[in-house]
Parts: C-alpha cells; structure tokens; sequence
C-alpha cells in the first residue's frame, strides 16, 4: 500500500456550486443521449481507477439492478467522512454535492487520475433522480442519500465494518435523458478496456435485469500486452512476441505494447491516465518517433537498406501494426474540451526515450523478428511508391479528361456541396431507377457494378486501381489517404443504396469498410448516410403503404384491416418504379435515412468489428454472426 500520499477531509477541495450541472448537462457529459447516460457509470468507474492506480484498490464491481438503477462498489480507501473545514460538512457531501471537489487538485490525496476536472462524482449526482453512497472506512459504515443532486439526509453511520471501500448507488433521471436504458455491451466493452490498462485489478460486471442474470469478470496480469493480443486475435501476427516497453522518465510513468501482424491497417490507441485520447498528442508522437528513428537506424546497421535507399516512413513501419501507448502523468494537459489530445511536453520525450532505448536493446536481442518487421516495411514501402504513381496518374486523367468526373456519375446542378447529395447504388437497373426518380437539381446518381473490392485485405496501390473505387474517389473530389481535403468533398451527404437483402448488406459493409479505413473523416464530420427502402408495399382499395419492418408491417394491418391486403414484399430496388423509389426511399420529405457515426472512444472495438466481418479468418466471423444473431429482426436485412 502506498503510504506516501495523507488522504482526509481537508485534501477535498471546494471549487463552485452544482445548478448548473442540470441546467446544461451536455457540458459536463458530452449528451443526454445514450452515450451521456453510459458516461456516467464510467465517472463512478474512474473514481475506482483513481483508487487502484494509487495502490489502494484491487477489485471493482458493476452491477446493473433490477429497477435500472446501477451500483459501482470497489475496496479502495473510502471516501473521507470527517468534516471539511473550509465547508464545515462532511467531505462526502462535498465530494457529491460541490462541483470542482475532490482530491485531485493537489491537495495530495492522488498522484495521477483519471479526472481531469473532479466533477465526476457530483455531475453524476446532479443528473440522478436518486443517489445513495456508502462508506466503509476505519471500521465502521457511513450512508447518505440525494435526491436530484440535493442530500435528503445527513451522514449517517450505520454501525461497525470489517470491511472499506466506497458503494455508490444511482438512477439516471429521466426528466434530463432520452434514453434510461444501460446497454450491457457498451459497458462490457468500456470495462474491459479499463481491466487492460489497469494492470491486475479485477472488474467485475453483473446484470440482473432479464430472467437469467449474465456476468463477466475482465482481469488482465499481462495488462497492455493482452491487450495487444486480444486486438490481434483474429488476425496473424507476424512475430510471436509483444514487444513490451515500460519505464518512468520526468515523473511520467510509461507503458507501450506493440506487435505486427500480416494485414496492412494500422492500430494504434494511446491513452493518459486511464482516459483514451483519439487525436493522440505529444505521447503518440514519441511512440511514432522513437519507432521510426530505431528501425531505420536498425535496418541501414544490418544493410536491409542500403547507402543509396531511401529511409523508411513512420507509415512504411506502422503498416499492420497494433500498439498500445499507455503513459500515467501527475498533470495532463489536455487540448480543448474533450480531452482526446495530450499537450504535455514532458510526455513526448519521456516515451520516446524509453521506447527508443528498450526497442533498440529488443531488435539486437530478437534479429529474425527485427528482420521481418523491416522486410514487411520495405514491402510497403514498395507499395507505397505505387500508391503514389496511381493517385499522379489518376490525377493527371483528370487534367486531360476535362471535368474529369466517371462517365457513369448522374451529377446534380447545384454546386453548393451542402446542398447536394450522392446516392451509392447498387447495379445499373437500380441505378436507372433512381436516375430516373432523383432530384435532378441536388441528387448525384453513382451506380456500382457489383460488390467493391475489400479494402481489408488489400494494399493501396491495389486499392487505387479498382474501378468502381476510382470512380468513388473522382465523384467525391476531396482525395484519399495522405491526399484526403475535406474542404474538397462535392456533397454533404453520401448515401449508401443497397437492396435490402444479404448481398445488399455485404456491399454496404464493403463501402463502410472503404469509408472507415481510407476516409474516416467522411463519417466523423457525418456526411455518411444508409437509404432506408421499405420492405413491403400494402395495398387496400386505392390506399397504398410502405412499411420499413415487419414491426411496422403489423402495425399498419391492424390498423387498416388485414382482409382485403395487397402484400408485396421487396426483394431488391430495381423491382420499385421510379415513382415508388422517390416516394420511399429519396424524396427528402418522407425518406428515412440513418446517419453513420463514430464513437471515437470506442475506436478499438471498432477496428476489431471489421477485421472480424472482413478479415481472412472465417472462424471468428462465423462466432460474431452466431453471438449477434439475436439482435437481427429481418433475416433479410
């Protein structure tokens, strides 16, 4: 146990007041959507963190209950309950009901943490409709309840405890969020991620709420480097180690995991204090650094490149890379409001130092794993050469062909890119149809000759010379990869028009694959969109509806009387006429259409989803489809 940090009730320090919390939620919580509600489990989850990053905590436990409510108990120090002076309550009540209160703002109680702002406890309270805490600590339990962020209570003691840790209890309230319903997956997913970079600390996670309760345990001895192997285990890593760095330099703790495997995407993911960071920052500069400058001076010792070669790009190396880049710091400095980019100076010196210094004692000792990760990264070096004569050539058919745009483009009239859209769609008859059906003011028409190439398993160079993706890439006009402008996109929506049946799934998969791996930004900023064509046409007399499930299907028969129907179930686009497929599926009016985004703090699982789906192994793509069967309401779709 670490001793060397006092923690009592006057190291929680008073900032300001709550009101504000309820007022404007979506400043401290990002949304009163479902991603808000889940991000206050986690700031009762880091406040654990915090304990078991100090030494003080070895186990955690989620448990979402029965009413929906949720409780996060862990065996750390306990929270203070001894009477802060500078506002003569207990340091409970400060810590739940004051915002800016807590032990992180150099009063001593943590040497690094999580919480940037030391709102967590209390903006969760605020947003509860019911909140209670439970303290055991120095032998005896201590309870209060709030109501809407208000105690309802005073502190209570409740008698004697053989045990200590804290017990928070909490039911989101429904007048501040859309959505009260805890998703088991997500938070699955957020606390295994956690487990990883917690070294050994068990979190434990139970559901009650259906009939059968489910629960999962996440503990990781291995820490970052079973992280790296459970990112590579649906793909072939090159080598059979995970190449483990750790070390401490200018009070910042550093820890980086890293293995090649045989596809050609990058993986990295680096994180600060616990907290992941999607925009990177001076610590994954370092990393990027340190990784190039040894490998480079790694392959010019051992001759793989010769005097007159060029170096080795940081991309060059990195092709197929999954790394972890974990560094815990006493002050994070964080860019803008979102915490998703690390500042701090100290940081990129610290990690490159001891990355350059552990990677280069590494490659000596391992010679056959050094050697094939610079043989890999000569490969794409190679490849990346050709990638660059394709896009020149590419670039240079466009100066001589005029206009420049594929033949097969339906374009709009309207130059203003927020205004025009462009539909992906799926074959030439389909694509009449909608030529026909569209728009011709602000609707592009780009028919796709059968299913794209899988970016998943293919280098650029090869990518680039796929007609229908070249053809993608010009109508677009903002570029890809390196060339990628997004000041250049011609249209602000891009929707993907797929028959509503498995193939039509397939290549919206193969476009999402493209899009995610090539052209991340097109989904980030949102100008990705999935068409939402009905599955049914019911006819009864002259009165004609589309239904878009088969939910809605039985809806509409109960209502308008099932004798007497017309049911026509859609196969495919071709089979509705212009008219229909305007009425249904493109008249910016009546159309459904389902916008495609990022959860970039979840970006791990992400890339894991479209190896799985897309990657060379068939085993766990078959796992996946029989886990998420379940949740599939139209076998067609």
């Amino acid at each position: 146990m670490n001793k060397e940090y006092t923690y009592g009730a006057d190291q929680i320090q008073i900032l300001e007041g709550l009101e504000a919390v309820r007022r404007r939620p979506g400043m401290y919580i990002g949304s009163t959507a479902i991603k808000g509600l889940h991000h206050l489990v986690y700031e009762i989850v880091d406040n654990a963190i915090d304990e078991a990053l100090a030494g003080f905590c070895d186990t955690i436990e989620v448990v979402l209950n029965k009413d929906n409510s949720v409780t996060v108990m862990d065996n750390g120090r306990g929270i203070p309950v001894g009477i802060n002076h500078k506002s003569g309550i207990p340091a409970v009540e400060v810590v739940f009901t004051k915002l800016h209160a807590g032990g992180k703002f150099g009063g001593g109680g943590y040497k690094v943490s999580g919480g940037l702002h030391g709102v967590g406890a209390s903006v969760v309270n605020a947003l509860s409709k019911w909140l209670e805490v439970e303290i055991c600590i120095d032998g005896k339990k201590y309870m209060q309840r709030f109501e809407r962020g208000k105690p309802v209570m005073k502190l209570q003691e409740l008698g004697p405890s053989d045990r200590r840790g804290t017990k928070v209890s909490f039911l989101p309230d429904d007048e501040i969020f859309e959505e009260t319903v805890f998703d088991y997956e997500t938070l699955k997913q957020r606390l295994r991620e956690m487990a990883f970079l917690t070294k050994g600390v068990k979190i434990i996670l139970k559901d009650l709420r259906g009939e059968e309760p489910k629960e999962k345990v996440f503990c990781y001895e291995g820490g970052i480097v079973e992280y790296v192997q459970y990112l590579n285990r649906h793909k072939d890593p090159l080598y059979p180690d995970v190449i483990y760095c750790e070390g401490k330099k200018d009070d910042v703790y550093v820890e980086v995991a890293m293995q090649h495997n045989g596809s050609y995407v990058e993986s990295c993911y680096s994180f600060v204090n616990n907290i992941t960071t999607p925009e990177g920052g001076t610590h994954l500069i370092g990393f990027k650094n340190a990784l190039t400058k040894t490998l480079n001076d790694y392959a010019r010792a051992q001759k793989i490149l010769k005097d007159n070669d060029p170096n080795l790009t940081g991309e060059d190396i990195r092709e197929g890379l999954t790394a972890i880049v974990s560094i815990k710091i006493p002050e994070p400095q964080f860019e803008g409001q979102t915490k998703q980019k690390l500042g701090n100076s100290e940081a990129r010196s610290a990690v490159d130092c001891i990355v350059s210094e552990q990677l280069t004692y590494y490659l000596e000792q391992n010679p056959a794993v050094a050697r094939m990760i610079c043989e890999k990264s000569v490969l794409a070096q190679r490849a990346r050469e050709a990638a660059r004569k394709a896009r020149e050539l590419t670039r240079r058919k466009t100066a001589l062909e005029g206009s420049g745009l594929p033949g097969k483009l339906a374009d709009c009239s309207e130059k203003d890119p927020s205004k025009c859209e462009i539909y992906l769609v799926e074959g030439d008859s389909a694509g009449g149809s909608a030529k026909t059906a569209r728009s011709r003011a602000t609707q592009a028409i780009l028919p796709l000759r059968g299913k794209i190439l899988n970016v998943e398993k293919a280098r650029l160079d090869k990518i680039l010379s796929n007609q229908e993706i070249r053809a993608m890439i010009t109508a677009f006009g903002c570029g890809i990869s390196d060339d990628f402008d997004i000041s250049k996109l011609r249209y602000h929506k891009i929707i993907i028009m797929t028959d509503a049946d498995v193939d039509g799934a397939h290549i919206s998969t193969l476009l999402l694959t493209f899009f995610y791996r090539f052209m991340p930004e097109l989904i980030k900023q949102g100008y990705v969109y999935m068409a939402q064509p009905p599955l049914y046409k019911i006819e009864k007399n002259k009165d004609v509806r589309y239904a878009y499930n088969d939910e809605q299907l039985n809806r509409i028969l109960n209502e308008i009387g099932r004798d007497g129907c017309k049911i026509q179930r859609y196969k495919g686009l071709g089979e509705m006429n212009a008219d229909q497929l305007w009425e249904t599926t493109m008249d910016p009016e009546k159309r459904v259409l389902l916008r495609v985004t990022i959860d970039e703090e979840e970006s791990s699982e992400i890339d894991l989803t479209f190896t799985t789906l897309m990657g060379d192994k068939v085993e766990p793509r078959r796992e996946f489809i029989e886990e998420n069967a379940k949740y599939v309401r139209n076998l067609d779709i």
